[in-house]
């Protein structure tokens, strides 16, 4: 960050996985609702499947109001398992990708679906949909769409940045470019299956520390590591990418102030 930039301060309660309740100046964002119990298998696609290992700390029942959903991609289980698709009528605004909005449509009267760089507004807060790649070149036809969010206060330059289940390629430097970022939510946990061996469908420490390096953010919380069994990095394995101190670690179920 810049020497003019402020704090975008932001109470961020990390349910789960890539799940957050984030909270801006009274506007109450959750990220890829996530909310079934622990055990079930879920499919991928391509004969590719992972089981959910950890459940939600909270139930969505004691979240209370939720303006909008940000939903980084609908076809994943671990960005929108069951219960979580369940919960998307009650919500007046959800927004995910262009396909994703028309899957959704014909049972989610608020879903609207977002290109990278597209803007919409929640109450005084701005979101712009940012690029993701959720797998290597040339993949997205297979994997599907992913988007992240950019969320910026009114009358603001600074941005809290979701960067959504992606690997590092040029869409997801430009952000570094095209915002100046307070706070980054990254998806983590270098995904692989077995079935499809080496290949990469989110980011690395080493990826994500690179990245962060060119974007220099006040914070960065770290999520979506954890709770399934198709991860290949957990925190100890990020946090060695990292210099000391560099990330905010969140314990699940507490909303902390960052």
């Amino acid at each position: 960050m810049g020497p003019a930039a402020r704090p975008v301060t932001a109470r961020i309660t990390h349910i789960g996985g890539p799940t957050t309740l984030i909270e801006i100046g009274g506007v109450r964002l959750l990220t890829d609702p996530t909310f079934d119990a622990p055990g079930r298998r879920y499919s991928f696609g391509l004969g590719t499947s992972s089981v959910k290992t950890a459940g939600p700390a909270v139930p969505y029942e004691s979240l209370g109001r939720i303006d909008a959903v940000l939903l980084t991609h609908d076809h994943h289980g671990d960005n929108l398992d069951i219960a979580g698709r369940a919960l998307l009528p009650s919500v007046p605004l959800v927004l995910t990708t262009v396909s994703g909005a028309r899957r959704l449509g014909g049972t989610v009267p608020g879903v609207r679906g977002l290109a990278p760089w597209q803007e919409a507004g929640v109450a005084d807060l701005t979101v712009i949909a940012t690029p993701a790649r959720h797998g290597p070149p040339l993949s997205r036809p297979i994997v599907g769409e992913a988007i992240g969010f950019a969320v910026r206060p009114a009358g603001r330059p600074e941005v809290l940045w979701i960067s959504g289940d992606t690997v590092l390629f040029d869409g997801v430097r430009q952000v570094a470019s095209r915002f100046t970022v307070d706070t980054v939510i990254l998806h983590l946990g270098k995904v692989q299956f077995g079935l499809t061996g080496p290949i990469r469908y989110t980011m690395t420490g080493r990826d994500a520390a690179g990245l962060i390096e060119s974007i220099r953010p006040r914070r960065v919380v770290p999520v979506h590591y954890e709770g399934w069994s198709h991860f290949r990095e957990g925190r100890t394995e990020v946090e060695a990418a990292f210099p000391a101190g560099a990330l905010t670690w969140l314990t699940p179920g507490v909303p902390t102030t960052v």
